[in-house]
């Protein structure tokens, strides 16, 4: 089990001007608590009115009595984020995978779920899709099938049943996430708190240290939070809040084809160049639907969801 990093006691940051290293391990308004090599931790604020920083990120920062100022984020591989038409959210950075959680029950929305692997693609991210409550035996059956689109694609899929064989599910888990750096995404009710707990049994009491830490002393839930799940801290873990809507209005219309794996599948098969895949004649795409008896066809539910965020993707470039 991980040991909770240490705090930075106060009076103990020796002022100067020398920059050190640290990680963001979550923020809240225009404060950031950052994590150093040796594990402890200190409220860090931006340079400037407005804090870039977020989770995942790492950073060059400088001591400033009890606390320091973030003075460099460092270049990002990635960035994970969505987009509507008011704002920009930014989950976190520097991933290498994102797991989205769903569950057999309450039933997952397919277009939510396909919009958070459009979002991975486009950063770059390695996506996994995890299916919970695999105990439930009729209602996993009909959610698996649901999926077999998706594991057409080779995204990996992951039955667990987080309530039932937590051992068991604790052991796949690591397996698949140790030395790697992975943000756990999914609706309310999918079971994002009972896995955090499960890799992570100290994630409540951390939690309420970060957000008394962040808020001055009012209780206040972050955003996003980093976890360390081994003592060597080598294998990190992000909560995310749930989530209920996903924009992708930082995703042109035209790139959406290629972020879609079974669509980008056919999309060079074309007559035109610049076919939208949904009407024009000798389109790739749309003779690759089931329908048309294709071995490896576009499911039809995925082809519906191509079409809705074209539509989109396309009226907000006018609005």
């Amino acid at each position: 089990m991980a040991k909770p990093p240490r705090a930075i006691a106060k009076g103990s940051i020796a002022t100067g001007a020398a920059q050190r290293d640290g990680l963001v391990i979550a923020s809240h308004g225009r404060h950031c608590l950052v994590e150093t090599p040796e594990g402890e931790r200190l409220i860090c604020h931006p340079r400037g009115k407005k804090s870039q920083a977020v989770v995942g990120d790492r950073v060059k920062w400088q001591a400033s009595e009890d606390e320091g100022t973030i003075e460099k984020i460092e270049p990002r591989r990635n960035l994970f984020y969505r987009q509507d038409e008011i704002r920009t959210k930014s989950f976190a950075a520097n991933l290498d995978h994102v797991l989205i959680l769903i569950a057999a029950e309450p039933e997952f929305s397919e277009h939510q779920l396909a919009r958070a692997l459009i979002a991975a693609e486009a950063a770059g991210i390695t996506p996994i899709i995890a299916l919970n409550k695999s105990d439930l035996a009729g209602p996993f059956e009909r959610a698996w099938a649901r999926l077999a689109p998706y594991r057409r694609m080779h995204h990996g899929v992951l039955p667990l049943s987080l309530k039932a064989s937590g051992d068991v599910d604790r052991a796949s888990l690591m397996k698949l996430l140790a030395g790697k750096s992975t943000l756990v995404l999914g609706p309310s009710g999918a079971g994002k708190s009972t896995l955090i707990n499960l890799l992570v049994p100290s994630a409540s009491a951390l939690t309420n240290e970060i957000s008394y830490a962040l808020n001055s002393g009012k209780h206040t839930t972050t955003s996003t939070t980093w976890y360390w799940v081994d003592a060597e801290r080598t294998t990190g873990l992000i909560d995310s809040p749930g989530f209920q809507e996903f924009g992708l209005h930082h995703i042109a219309p035209m790139q959406l084809a290629s972020l879609m794996p079974d669509i980008a599948a056919h999309a060079n098969e074309c007559k035109f160049y610049n076919c939208t895949h949904l009407h024009e004649p000798g389109c790739g795409v749309i003779s690759n639907l089931e329908s048309t008896g294709s071995e490896d066809g576009i499911n039809s539910t995925r082809y519906r969801i191509y079409g809705e965020l074209f539509s989109e993707l396309s009226q907000k470039r006018y609005t």
